[in-house]
């Protein structure tokens, strides 16, 4: 593994044992793209892959020379206005409106580890030599500005992590325009796009579209990742599936708002670039200035689908989630969002908590409606002291009836929101976002803080402070529920509303690192209407993530299948909620919302005294299951068995890194009439060895149980003679272990 520089020839090639990506300086100093794929030999240069050839009316670089055309080239980190008539990476604009620039290679660096990035998450190194760098360094000489491209390689994995970085030099001001994190050039177009898209209560459902002449993008414009589209997207071979082809997969580490977008020319090659979405965003640059931005992870796969899934798991689970919940176990918890909404006193908590500890539960959660006057929605976001008619010995005291039960506690808050029922609104209008002499959209009944200010940040992590100085608090669930519409920050000048989108997110992250860091030990799980933060950034400082607000065991099937192609699964969070489902009113029976929940962090919203003693001691063997096994699942090797998206079934299963061990999960959605026979093949086992199958009294062999399968339909005679469970919302799962 390595960073090969050939100077003479000016072609630099990033390598491990499975990838190889390899640049070249052209010869008009700019940098241009050869190869990204399975991994090659390296040699001293490439020139067949540098493609000239004549085009009419296309404008080219040299004077005389009709063969080097900027628009045919592929090109690391185009540029607007120079000859590519493609969309371009980055936009740069002087101060007399010329938007043309032309950044010429002049240096490299090639350091050991990685770097972080000041004030944005990313993915880290804890041994240097388990990642190698590279910097390109380019110079704009008229505009005295230097651009930086940064390139990291992992040993282990097939990935290579992407950024840019501007600094300017000159007397002029400039305006950054457009910055994206990565551009990647491929030589054909015979792809499909995979993306991730949805909605509140149906995120992440998987979509796959073949590319064709033009744009096809995903994006956000809403001030946060947003539930319709999250920011990954991949392209994958027409033969590709779960288990074998050719897959580029692209993940943007941000929270805000992002543009994802595949272009086609008409020459059939194929330009992807990720970043932060353009629309809204001007950022200025004085001399001295820097302009970073986020990181692009990239995987390169073989192995299908799940082959790219397995690298990103791997990677984020161990090297962007961070501190000290990163590898430990998480604790099994009960909300009570959906026992009580805001209806609640301390009496009926506490009455929940203690039968939450009598069944095993670990950590207790009190959700929305314990502060300010906060009855309904209508008020109190931002006044973040106790409500006392509810809570009369406060959070402290109600924290410690918890910790004396046994347990962790654990509280919701939505800090970047504020009600205009609150004391905060009567004393800082301003800091709500939107334009003074217009009405403010009041999504939720509330409006969005103005944390691209500094002051408003720290007022706020202030209060939110002062409730876990106590040290009573273990966990924070952190809400965000409504986007950015009215985009203005009053007092501020005209120049500034083009960096508040971008400098909101900062804040975010501000005060995340602010709290994770003054209270290393509070676990935090982030939540944004659901998933509509569910991104890398964020990962970054919260290890796990409320998937949705949906909580049907069936919908979350589908939801947490399409969280799988980018996340892992301790990262998921996923509970057993009341029936009827509060979302779509579905009766799904209380074992297959149990092994729904198991492929995430786990834990239950509802009332659990409202239960049967049957079903409470259900629940209590759930626990017990979990505890036993969330190591394993949370750890394991993740695979895809079958699409939810495809039919009437779905299926995955989880793998020990010893390949000993697997816990299988089977789904079928609705019970059909007079079935045929059915088999499941599994992945990952070890051909040669003899495994055991919990629910039966024979064994398998690896190959046996791949190849062959497992069998589902003990008997086909009819629902009321199988064996085997039977009806709608079904869920079989089995574990199974070498002998």
């Amino acid at each position: 593994m390595g960073i090969a520089v050939h100077e003479q020839t000016g072609v630099f090639h990033l390598y491990n044992e499975k990838i190889s990506y390899i640049m070249k300086r052209m010869a008009n100093g700019q940098m241009g793209q050869l190869y990204y794929g399975r991994r090659l030999r390296d040699r001293e240069d490439f020139p067949h892959l540098v493609e000239l050839a004549h085009r009419d009316m296309a404008p080219c670089t040299f004077d005389g020379d009709t063969t080097f055309s900027l628009e045919h080239l592929k090109q690391e980190y185009p540029a607007f206005g120079s000859g590519d008539m493609r969309y371009p990476a980055y936009e740069l604009e002087r101060e007399n409106g010329s938007r043309i620039s032309y950044f010429r290679y002049r240096s490299f660096e090639i350091y050991q580890g990685k770097r972080g990035l000041m004030g944005l998450p990313a993915v880290y190194t804890e041994q240097a030599e388990e990642a190698w760098t590279l910097e390109l360094y380019l110079e704009d000489e008229v505009i005295h500005t230097g651009l930086t491209l940064v390139y990291t390689i992992f040993e282990e994995l097939p990935v290579i992590i992407r950024s840019a970085r501007f600094e300017h030099h000159g007397q002029e001001k400039l305006w950054l325009n457009r910055a994206m994190s990565l551009s990647l050039d491929l030589p054909d177009c015979q792809y499909e796009m995979v993306e991730l898209t949805g909605a509140w209560c149906r995120e992440r459902y998987v979509e796959a579209q073949k590319l064709h002449h033009g744009i096809q993008s995903i994006h956000s414009m809403r001030g946060h990742s947003s539930h319709q589209f999250n920011p990954f997207l991949a392209l994958k071979r027409k033969e590709t599936d779960e288990f074998q082809g050719e897959v580029i997969g692209v993940s943007l580490v941000y929270s805000g708002n992002f543009l994802g977008q595949v272009e086609v020319d008409t020459m059939n090659t194929t330009r992807l670039t990720m970043g932060i979405h353009p629309q809204g965003f001007r950022w200025p640059l004085q001399r001295g200035e820097v302009f970073q931005t986020p990181e692009a992870v990239m995987v390169y796969s073989t192995e299908g689908m799940n082959g790219m899934s397995q690298v990103y798991h791997r990677l984020y689970r161990r090297r962007l989630a961070r501190g000290y919940w990163r590898d430990r176990e998480r604790p099994i918890l009960i909300n009570n969002w959906e026992a009580t909404y805001m209806d609640f006193n301390q009496e009926k908590i506490l009455t929940i908590a203690k039968k939450a500890k009598e069944l095993g539960i670990e950590l207790f959660v009190l959700d929305d409606g314990w502060f300010g006057r906060r009855n309904d929605d209508t008020s109190s976001l931002g006044d973040w002291y106790p409500n006392l008619d509810k809570l009369p010995d406060g959070i402290a005291g109600l924290a410690e009836n918890i910790v004396a039960m046994g347990m962790r506690f654990g509280l919701w808050f939505e800090p970047e929101m504020i009600s205009r029922r609150s004391n905060l609104y009567e004393a800082h209008p301003e800091w709500v976002l939107g334009s003074t002499d217009r009405p403010i959209c009041a999504g939720r009944h509330q409006y969005v803080l103005d944390f691209s200010r500094d002051e408003v940040v720290q007022y706020i992590g202030d209060m939110i402070a002062k409730i876990l100085d106590g040290g009573l608090v273990s966990y924070i669930k952190w809400d965000m529920n409504r986007s950015i519409s009215d985009l203005f920050s009053a007092g501020m000048d005209a120049e500034y509303q083009g960096t508040v989108y971008h400098r909101q997110i900062l804040g975010v992250y501000k005060l995340y690192e602010r709290l994770t860091t003054q209270f290393p030990q509070v676990l935090f799980e982030s939540c944004a209407s659901g998933g509509a933060r569910f991104d890398p950034g964020i990962l970054h400082y919260a290890p796990q993530g409320w998937a949705s607000d949906d909580t049907d065991g069936v919908e979350r099937i589908r939801i947490q299948y399409g969280t799988t192609y980018v996340y892992p699964v301790s990262s998921i969070g996923s509970h057993v909620s009341a029936i009827p489902n509060h979302q779509t009113h579905r009766n799904v029976p209380l074992e297959t919302r149990a092994v729904v929940a198991y492929f995430g962090t786990f834990g239950y919203e509802l009332d659990l005294n409202l239960l049967s003693g049957e079903e409470q001691q259900q629940v209590a063997e759930q626990i017990r299951f979990m505890k036993q096994h969330r190591a394993f699942l949370h750890s394991g090797t993740f695979y895809r068995l079958l699409s939810p998206f495809e039919g009437n079934e779905a299926a995955w299963m989880v793998v020990s890194e010893d390949r000993k061990k697997a816990i299988v999960a089977y789904f079928r959605i609705l019970q059909p009439a007079n079935a045929g026979f059915s088999r499941l093949k599994l992945t990952g086992l070890v051909p040669e060895l003899d495994y055991t199958i919990d629910d039966r009294d024979y064994t398998c062999y690896g190959d046996e149980l791949m190849q062959v399968g497992l069998i589902l339909s003990d008997a086909a005679s009819g629902v009321r003679t199988s064996p085997v469970p039977q009806g709608d919302y079904l869920a079989r799962m089995f574990v199974v272990e070498a002998k």
